[in-house]
This record gives C-alpha cells, structure tokens and sequence, in this order.
C-alpha cells in the first residue's frame, strides 16, 4: 500500500469536507472545492515535486526578477510578434522579443532612449523594451531569457501523476480549483467566472493539451490569499482571453496569445509564437 504524501493527505482531508458538507447540503454545494470527481488525486509524485512551502506542485522557476536575461524579468515575452492594436498599460515590467528584430513590435510607438532598449507610452517605467536586433548585452540576455521560458514550459508539461485528470471533461465555469497539479487532454473553456482558492504560498499547475478560451465578461479569481504568481497555465495550444474579461496567472504558451479589447491580465504572457494585446491593462504579479 502506498503512503500519502502530506500533499495529498491535506487534499484528501479538503475532499472530505467538501463530501460532507455536499451530503448535508444536497446538491447546492457548488461553490465547494473541487475533488476533481472520480479523478482523484495520484499518491506517485514522480517528476511531480511536492510544493515545499505550502500545498500543490512545487513551483514552476521563472528565474530572478534582477535579470535580464530571466523570464520573470518580463511581462510579455515571445519569439515572433508583440502587437498592441491600441492603447494598453504593461505595469511591472519589460517586454522581450526575440529572436524576432523591434519591427515585429508593432502599435508601442517606440521611443528609442538607448540602443539596448527602447521605451514606450503603454510600457509603465521603469518597464523598457528589448528586441533581438538591439546592442549587447541584449540578444544575449534575451536568448537566454527565451531558452529559459521553454524550458519552463516543458518543466509545467512534464510534471506527471496529476492531481485531477480530465476535470469537468475541461469546463471550468462555476468551479472552484484547489492547489495541485491538473491534466487535460483536451482544451479548456472557462465560459463562467472560476475561483481558484488556496494560500498564498500554495501551487497550481494547469496542464492543457490543446487551447484555452477565457469568455468575454468572465473572470479568474483569487481566494484565500492565492496568488498569481503560484499558477501556471501550460498550454499547447492558443491562448485567448476575450473582450473584457479578466485572466490571473502565468501564461506558458507554446503558440500564440491573444488578449482581446479592454481585457485585462495579473501574470505574465510567455508565448512561444505572438502576444496580441488591445487596450488591456497588464500587471506583473
């Protein structure tokens, strides 16, 4: 018989309260955690560290926030485009193409203070922005930046044994997620608000093998001091959050993001294709 981390153990004492509480209440217990069903948790942690200072996965490194050449140094990173169709605030950090040149970094109306970056109006400062055609030392910083971001991305996919596998057959509306690591083999539709509750040193790692679809008008949400910097969306497919709506996390993208008009985002776009934005207030966590 295996033994049950402590991980586990807290997650399994979670899913009792919340049976009981459902077996009281009938089927009104909605709001409640989500056990995952009859996916439930794996007692394996095989490529799947626990989280050594709170509940879930441990944490995906994004590096040190004092470097250039770090993913956590940027708000949007991505390799072949950075577009903003109009207006747009990134606060709390910079923007990084590369190896794409600054002429795929369209509708920042750059302004260029230095040869090693430029600056911007939607860019709040310190925040700079940096392209693989500017002097040294930033194609450097920045290569290593995106080989870092990838290696990121395969670090969130590869972790096994999830926690929840298939939750929901991938529609989150109405949900409300504990820390751990979730697998989908499908994409994932958010098409109302979902909460995602836990602590602020606890750990979500969502693992989604084809798109995810944030609805217009629909929120992420935090409870119980989770925080944005703790959740990791591994996506394989395309990232989009449409007109409005609000999104938390870190996004690790291996094609495109697109945050549609006036939607707004607490995390970081890391896209291994195109970050599309328009009119969005964006906030590093």
């Amino acid at each position: 018989m295996k033994l049950l981390t402590a991980r586990h153990a807290s997650t399994l004492s979670l899913t009792m309260l919340v049976w009981l509480f459902g077996a009281a209440c009938g089927d009104g217990a909605s709001a409640a955690l989500d056990s995952g069903g009859g996916d439930g948790p794996s007692a394996d942690a095989q490529n799947n560290p626990p989280n050594p200072a709170g509940l879930g996965p441990a944490p995906v490194d994004l590096g040190s926030t004092t470097s250039g050449a770090s993913p956590v140094s940027y708000v949007l990173l991505a390799k072949t485009g950075i577009t903003n169709v109009t207006g747009s605030m990134i606060t709390g950090g910079d923007l990084g193409l590369s190896p794409a040149a600054a002429s795929f970094i369209t509708g920042f109306s750059l302004m260029s203070t230095s040869t090693v970056y430029s600056t911007s109006a939607s860019v709040s400062a310190p925040g700079k922005i940096y392209a693989a055609d500017y002097t040294p030392p930033t194609p450097s910083n920045l290569t290593t930046a995106v080989l870092a971001m990838e290696t990121a991305y395969r670090d969130a996919a590869g972790r096994t044994n999830p926690d929840f596998v298939n939750l929901a057959s991938g529609n989150l509306g109405s949900r409300t997620l504990a820390p751990g690591l979730y697998k989908w083999g499908t994409g994932v539709t958010i098409p109302l608000d979902v909460t995602i509750a836990g602590g602020a040193n606890d750990v979500w790692i969502f693992q989604i093998s084809n798109d995810l679809d944030l609805s217009s008008a629909t929120q992420v949400l935090l409870s119980g001091g989770a925080q944005a910097k703790n959740i990791f969306w591994q996506v394989a497919g395309t990232v989009t959050v449409h007109a409005n709506a609000h999104f938390e996390g870190i996004i690790l993208c291996k094609t495109g993001i697109t945050l549609q008009t006036t939607a707004s985002l607490h995390g970081r776009a890391f896209s291994q294709t195109l970050d599309a934005i328009d009119n969005n207030a964006i906030t590093a966590p």
